[in-house]
């Protein structure tokens, strides 16, 4: 089995269960070690780690709430310390409340931008420090960057938008040191949070041009493109994988 990660190091946030747990499995395929981020159910961390661990390489579990700056900089400094250094810095942790503008809390407004916002920030700040060149960082947007079709999302479309810029001043500020930063932005997948049969997946599948939720290992697929090799070249791009939500 090719592994084009073989002798990497990668640091997943959120990487315990749906799309981040998904893409720790792939990047320890490719054979990449491997820690992750969680914010609870360590039953569900347990199994991810055993998972990658049986793929053959060293991974991890680390407990932190994405909205957490301190915990965040911990995972990245525990990361460097326990695989000797930091290559792949995938941002996946990310949390959704819909709700109108009449309803929405300020705290959580603030919630929402501090983990899908400013948790980013806090674990790409930490990283760069350790990165050398052929970094990759890779975050995990979303299609409602672009569309959003129903009423309550503006707050999570918002903070999804916001990535596309930061990856696009990032890109700039790396480029010189040959580390890539880009963004993947899913659309519709089978997760526990948005399930295939869940109560809004007809209106979902009625608005894309393939009408079928994805897999979270397709969405892994397109990070480990972007952490592999043969995306060096890549950098401050906003790759969409979501079946013609946004066509």
């Amino acid at each position: 089995m090719s592994q084009p990660l073989k002798s990497k190091r990668a640091l997943v946030t959120g990487g315990s269960r749906g799309i981040g747990a998904a893409i720790v499995k792939r990047l320890a395929r490719d054979g990449a070690d491997v820690t992750f981020t969680y914010a609870s159910k360590p039953e569900h961390a347990d199994e991810t780690t055993h998972a990658a661990r049986a793929l053959g390489v060293r991974a991890l579990a680390i407990a932190a709430d994405g909205a957490d700056a301190a915990a965040v900089s911990a995972a990245v400094e525990r990361t460097v310390r326990e695989l000797g250094g930091l290559d792949i810095l995938v941002n996946n942790a990310g949390t959704l409340l819909i709700a109108t503008i009449g309803t929405y809390r300020l705290e959580d407004f603030d919630r929402m931008v501090a983990v899908n916002l400013r948790g980013v920030f806090v674990a790409i700040q930490a990283a760069v420090r350790h990165m050398t060149a052929g970094g990759r960082i890779i975050t995990i947007g979303s299609c409602n960057a672009e569309r959003m079709p129903f009423g309550g999302g503006a707050v999570y479309a918002m903070s999804k938008a916001a990535l596309v810029g930061l990856v696009k001043g990032l890109a700039r500020d790396l480029g010189a040191r040959s580390i890539t930063v880009n963004n993947v932005q899913p659309g519709p997948t089978d997760t526990d949070m948005n399930p295939a049969q869940g109560e809004f997946a007809d209106t979902l599948r009625k608005l894309m041009a393939l009408p079928r939720y994805a897999t979270p290992d397709e969405i892994a697929a397109m990070v480990a493109y972007l952490a592999g090799p043969e995306a060096a070249f890549v950098t401050g791009a906003s790759l969409t994988i979501d079946g013609g939500f946004t066509a």
